[in-house]
């Protein structure tokens, strides 16, 4: 029984769009999985940007703490002022209060900055919270798309499988080792059509001898890339 063309230009078509099919089957639980680790991402940076904000509070809440500390000994040491019984305790009390008022100067600065810099980090939260919340949605959506999409996949796939099944049995029974051998190693591009004596597949001539068999109908193999060709249209 001889190999026609038409047979193997079919089978060849069956196999690309199922390798088509199949590359989109995966591709969409890949696509899931990376929005998904970027999700995740946000997740990340949401916890951090909030324990930032909560470690700055604490840190504006000591610096506070610390200014009211600061701010207590200076009344304390301004009461012991006038009980001062010498000029040397006196300078040195007034130097104290003057030093401490000066640290407390310091201090209510670093506090209002530490206060603007809180308020820009809970902006940074919202922002953050908003990406996070709208990438959800999206993949939420997303996976719903892929979902409804693999499912017609599954459906093509599997009548194209059963078309292949019926195109295959068509050929030579003593050829279809040879020819599952091919598929199984190359898939799709184990077939190439012959256009013009050249081998579509790899681009090499081929022999003219090789373009009879394949006009008698006899199954041949590209000598350079090992595909099974079949002659293209006359």
């Amino acid at each position: 029984m001889a190999l026609s063309a038409e047979l193997l230009q079919r089978l060849h078509r069956i196999h690309r769009q199922l390798s088509d099919l199949r590359e989109r089957q995966e591709k969409g639980p890949r696509q899931v999985k990376a929005r998904e680790a970027n999700s995740a991402k946000l997740d990340v940076e949401l916890a951090a940007s909030q324990e930032t904000v909560k470690q700055t509070k604490a840190l504006s809440d000591r610096k506070q703490l610390d200014l009211k500390s600061n701010e207590s000994r200076i009344a304390d040491w301004q009461v012991k002022l006038n009980s001062c019984s010498n000029n040397k305790e006196y300078q040195t009390m007034t130097d104290q209060i003057a030093a401490a008022t000066m640290a407390g100067s310091v201090l209510a600065d670093e506090i209002l900055e530490t206060m603007e810099r809180i308020d820009q980090l809970e902006a940074v939260v919202v922002e953050v919270k908003e990406r996070l919340a709208a990438g959800k949605t999206e993949l939420s959506k997303f996976r719903d798309v892929v979902a409804q999409e693999g499912q017609l996949i599954a459906a093509d796939i599997a009548r194209l499988e059963g078309e292949l099944g019926d195109a295959e049995k068509n050929l030579p029974a003593d050829f279809r080792e040879d020819y599952r051998r091919v598929i199984r190693g190359k898939g799709a591009d184990g077939m190439a059509k012959m256009e013009d004596g050249v081998c579509e597949g790899c681009g090499k001539q081929v022999t003219l001898n090789m373009q009879n068999h394949l006009l008698m109908g006899k199954p041949v193999f590209c000598t350079a890339c090992g595909r099974l060709l079949y002659a293209g249209e006359r």
